[in-house]
């Protein structure tokens, strides 16, 4: 089977092909563009070729355009490509040569290539959360234009209607009154963007009953759930939920030789974009009746928060493996969290409501004015069933699932 391996660079491209037996056969260089590389996949590819190249920004579309053409494609990891990363002499013609030569020997890091959706969710979610920096940024300074001038806030969120409103009318001296007014434009057109977007991952999250299902875990909304399962992406190629968690980098790194073993802070391998919704899935758990928020509470006393937080935020992974592998959903959630969550993401999809009261014509219930709560809460199992979400496994089953998972 001939091999090629391509250099990637943002304006340009250094690729080279050899023959089953590693012997060059052409080298040369060409720009980073559609049309480019199509040319040269039909001058130099044929359909037996196995491709060669690194994960960088723009790798993902030119897999896209190269996957039709060949016989594989093999994407490589360029933090564990040993032999490129360390070389003494460096340049784009020896990268190609060792990447085409790894992969001739089976020697070469593989990443895994998530599919069109999956790819396109990842993007989803990281544009969302840069949206959500770049709000937070805009909040800052006009934060910083009511210190700078010893204007006090009112109380609460500065960003609610009514303050928001208070932002507007606000009298400042002219160069003041600009500023503000550009802020508040951003943040409104920020606002606005993420709103869509939102409305879209809402959509897509309603209609996928896995994300449904990592969004019975506490702690954990749509935006969470899709984040962490288009980085999961399929759930088979992890044998072990550990091999899932460091996926995340949530595994803590260890160095050992001989009678030495040291273990040390996480790896933070994968992306942190995951890894950091997790950390902030798992702050809430804080207070949680069940499983988690015991798990947490005594790690924080032997511990420290700090160490709780990411231990939490591994065991989310553990938990999120162990729900896709047996399609089964979290038995330990609150009801009425869990109904609240579910109501919330169907409102942001579909803009439906719940119905609720009493028919009409029917009288009104006996603890009409008393002060105690009419409305009666639903089981887990009636709630996960409205969501559609697959049911609690039996209590028989709860008790051996943990000997089968093993």
């Amino acid at each position: 089977m001939p091999f090629a391996a391509l250099d990637l660079h943002k304006k340009v491209i250094q690729a080279a092909t050899f023959d089953d037996l590693g012997n060059p056969q052409w080298r040369g260089r060409f720009p980073a563009t559609r049309a480019a590389i199509a040319a040269f996949a039909q001058q130099h590819l044929t359909p037996h070729h196995q491709v060669a190249l690194e994960a960088t920004f723009n790798t993902w579309a030119i897999v896209a355009i190269l996957q039709p053409l060949v016989a594989e494609v093999v994407v490589s990891n360029p933090l564990q490509t040993r032999a490129i990363a360390q070389a003494k002499v460096k340049s784009d013609k020896i990268d190609t040569d060792v990447l085409a030569h790894l992969l001739r020997c089976n020697y070469l890091p593989r990443v895994w290539i998530p599919d069109p959706q999956t790819r396109q969710l990842r993007s989803q979610s990281t544009e969302r959360a840069n949206l959500s920096s770049d709000r937070t940024r805009l909040k800052n300074r006009i934060h910083a234009v009511l210190h700078q001038r010893l204007i006090e806030a009112p109380h609460g969120d500065l960003f609610s209607p009514a303050n928001l409103a208070w932002l507007r009318t606000l009298d400042l001296d002219p160069h003041g009154r600009a500023t503000l007014d550009r802020h508040l434009r951003q943040f409104d057109l920020i606002e606005a963007e993420l709103t869509s977007l939102g409305d879209e991952l809402a959509r897509h999250a309603w209609e996928h009953p896995q994300v449904k299902l990592l969004m019975t875990i506490p702690g954990v909304d749509f935006t969470v759930a899709e984040s962490m399962y288009s980085t999961l992406g399929d759930i088979e190629r992890f044998a072990t939920p550990d091999q899932a968690a460091a996926y995340f980098g949530l595994v803590p790194s260890t160095y050992q030789s001989g009678e030495t073993c040291y273990h040390g802070h996480i790896t933070k391998h994968g992306r942190a974009h995951a890894r950091w919704l997790l950390v902030q899935a798992a702050q809430h758990l804080t207070a949680h009746p069940g499983p988690l928020g015991v798990f947490f509470r005594r790690l924080a006393r032997r511990k420290n928060r700090n160490v709780a937080v990411v231990a939490t935020a591994r065991k989310l992974v553990t938990i999120a493996w162990h729900m896709l592998k047996h399609n089964e959903p979290y038995r330990y959630a609150q009801p009425k969290a869990s109904q609240a969550k579910f109501d919330r993401l169907r409102i942001g999809a579909t803009g439906r409501r719940r119905q609720g009261g009493n028919p009409k014509g029917a009288p009104r219930p006996a603890a009409y004015g008393s002060g105690h709560p009419t409305r009666a809460i639903p089981a887990l199992d009636q709630v996960y069933q409205d969501a559609g979400v697959p049911p609690l496994p039996g209590e028989f089953d709860a008790l051996i699932w943990p000997t089968s998972m093993l």
